[in-house]
């Protein structure tokens, strides 16, 4: 038997240096001698030379759908949901020719709408609306953010077959042409991003919210990241989109250093499909066999403003590592826990086992979801913290868990492993696509 690796690690025996993403910022680990250390750099696609032909031929040529000029000329009106700071999605260079070619359909500037898919995020302040859509964008526009909570600005349009009631922005709905923007990357839940995505959780009421994260789906083993074909809350989402009449998406994949190196656009669920096999060859990295322990991040601005969003580095390391081992997550959380729900639920977290048994049965709140994926983790793996812009007054029983320097998170890492043991370091967090690799016939 031998094994199929595809690799883009370095490893190194004894004492090393190496920089981690944290905030805008790296910060430099000073590893100590003993284990050997096996770095998982971001797997990337080549950049696309020209983008702007890329995108031009992407939205006059889509897959499965016209061209989005000709589809646009039956409609009066438009809606595009794109993503919010927390993710880095290039809005600024995808955005301008979609504009373009709806006004070369006939649809004016005031006819447009774009809305921010918060889900059940802050929403965008009005610096931020500048970093995501562009100055001339925000200003000319009509940008608004979606409101998970306020109820009378969703249309109920039914039950899935599963049972979720699905309520969607009422001004995404009310447009002509429902158009999505975003990009592509493993998702904790959802297998990947884009696409969906955009519609629910994006644009969608905290009522269909909470049943998407309800333990109904957050517990099943096919709901992590990587997966889709089995994954019954892409499949719900998938018809949540159809119920929305999603008509028509725009998805990119980037490379390490936020380029674009794939286009994907069209009907919004073939051009999704592509973009996600696209995604799975280009960034998959693999390892032979699991490791130790795994050093992760969240992979710097704009996720590790909050623990919340950080708790993705932690769930995207699980899939490499041995029973019972160690994960240290280095994160800034710069805004400490996150909305006021999860920062509530993490205050009062007794242990991570209390609070699954809590959840069963028990009427799904928000956020709940987030500390419930890291439960799930905590319940096999040892996991420590580095997270200086989270006080312990606030991390409940992760408080004794939490490491005041690098220092001490290292050393904390350390204690307890073999001399000889095998950490995998993982600077970018949840941008690795990291698996161990499966046994394969000679």
């Amino acid at each position: 038997m031998t094994k199929r690796v595809r690799t883009n690690t370095y490893s190194y025996h004894g004492s090393m240096r190496v920089e981690v993403a944290f905030g805008k910022k790296n910060v430099a680990l000073e590893l100590p001698e003993g284990p050997r250390y096996e770095v998982l750099q971001t797997r990337s696609a080549r950049a696309l030379n020209d983008v702007g032909k890329h995108l031009a031929d992407a939205l006059d040529s889509p897959i499965g759908q016209p061209p989005l000029k000709e589809m646009a000329r039956a409609s009066k009106t438009a809606a595009i949901s794109v993503c919010d700071i927390t993710r880095p999605a290039p809005n600024k260079v995808t955005l301008p020719p979609i504009l373009e070619r709806l006004h070369a359909a006939g649809i004016a500037t005031e006819d447009i709408t774009i809305l921010i898919a918060t889900g059940l995020h802050r929403p965008s302040t009005s610096d931020e609306l500048d970093i995501i859509l562009g100055r001339e964008i925000a200003s000319r526009y009509r940008v608004v953010n979606h409101n998970a909570r306020a109820i009378a600005e969703h249309r109920f349009l039914g039950k899935t077959g599963r049972g979720t009631p699905v309520y969607i922005d009422e001004r995404f709905l009310a447009a002509d042409l429902h158009i999505t923007l975003g990009f592509i990357e493993q998702h904790l839940m959802l297998g990947f991003s884009g696409g969906r995505k955009l519609v629910a959780p994006g644009l969608a009421a905290q009522e269909t919210i909470k049943v998407l994260h309800s333990p109904q789906f957050m517990r099943e083993p096919k709901a992590v990241e990587g997966s889709i074909e089995d994954n019954p809350l892409h499949q719900e989402l998938l018809e949540i989109a159809r119920m929305a009449r999603h008509d028509f998406m725009l998805d990119v994949a980037l490379t390490r250093t936020r380029d674009i190196a794939g286009v994907f656009a069209g009907d919004p669920v073939t051009a999704h499909s592509a973009g996600v096999k696209f995604v799975s060859e280009s960034l998959l990295e693999t390892i032979p066999g699991p490791v130790d322990a795994v050093i992760t991040t969240a992979a710097g601005y704009p996720l590790d403003l909050t623990f919340y969003q950080s708790i993705k580095g932690i769930t995207a390391a699980q899939h490499i590592l041995k029973p019972g081992g160690k994960i240290l997550l280095i994160a800034q959380c710069a805004e400490g826990a996150g909305a006021r729900e999860f920062a509530e639920k993490l205050r009062h977290l007794t242990t991570y086992e209390s609070f699954l048994d809590e959840l069963k049965g028990a009427p799904v709140t928000i956020d709940q979801w987030q500390l419930e994926k890291l439960a799930l983790v905590g319940t096999k793996f040892d996991v420590l913290f580095y997270t200086p812009g989270l006080s312990r007054a606030a991390s409940g029983a992760l408080a004794g868990k939490m490491c005041d320097s690098l220092g001490e998170a290292l050393e904390g890492l350390a204690a307890g492993l073999p001399r000889n043991a095998r950490i995998a370091v993982i600077p970018e967090g949840p941008y690795v696509y990291a698996r161990v690799a499966e046994p394969v016939a000679a």
